[in-house]
């Protein structure tokens, strides 16, 4: 899979569900690779069809959603042949709810790929909340699970699909999309920018 020379913040589409969520979160996280690293950057994110081969250009996607995932059969294949050739996937549940249709469907997605144990809780101590900045306690709280929307829990954990020793599809149930949908120039108005683990996920995918 090839890198090329700038990185591209790559959304997958499909074709069920409403997977064009959150769309001030890519520039924001973008702004933020420019801020902190010096990664060479598209200034625009790109959505990419999980039912094309254009998918295999671009080595970190992310998925989200509110509603159900039921991929194809294109999009099927597509995915697990993406992840088992080196791309990373970060899925994220819009809905902060380990009840709601998008995590019960997309979980179902991965057992069916994958097996059903495959999607399974990383540690905290996990190279990932250490690949640029320092997380000691594992994931960052949203301000969603803080204010008990979605299923009212804080999610002390993420989960993912290990393949060859690195983290092929990070997934979470906090609602980050969210958590960072707003336009980059109201960071300065923040006590912590709360994207810098946005950082950390993208440096981890394309270090791994």
């Amino acid at each position: 899979m090839s890198l090329g020379k700038k990185f591209t913040f790559a959304r997958f589409s499909y074709h069920s569900g409403d997977w064009d969520t959150d769309q001030r979160m890519p520039a924001n996280i973008l702004n933020s690779l420019i801020e902190y690293t010096t990664i060479p950057i598209e200034p625009k994110e790109k959505v990419v069809a999980l039912s094309s081969n254009d998918i295999f250009n671009y080595p970190f996607a992310y998925l989200s959603g509110h509603k159900l995932v039921q991929f194809d059969a294109v999009e099927r294949a597509n995915f697990k042949k993406y992840v088992e050739n080196g791309g990373f996937v970060f899925a994220d549940d819009c809905n902060h709810d380990i009840d709601g249709l998008f995590a019960k469907s997309f979980e179902a997605q991965m057992s069916s790929l994958f097996g059903p144990n495959a999607l399974k809780k990383i540690p905290n101590t996990h190279s990932i909340y250490r690949s640029f900045f320092t997380f000691e306690k594992g994931p960052p709280n949203t301000s969603f699970e803080l204010n008990g929307w979605g299923d009212d829990l804080v999610h002390d954990y993420l989960k993912a699909i290990i393949i060859n020793g690195r983290i092929a599809v990070l997934y979470s149930n906090k609602d980050y999309g969210c958590e960072w949908d707003y336009d980059f120039r109201n960071k300065r108005f923040l006590s912590e920018d709360n994207t810098k683990f946005g950082v950390n996920i993208v440096v981890y995918a394309l270090g791994s």
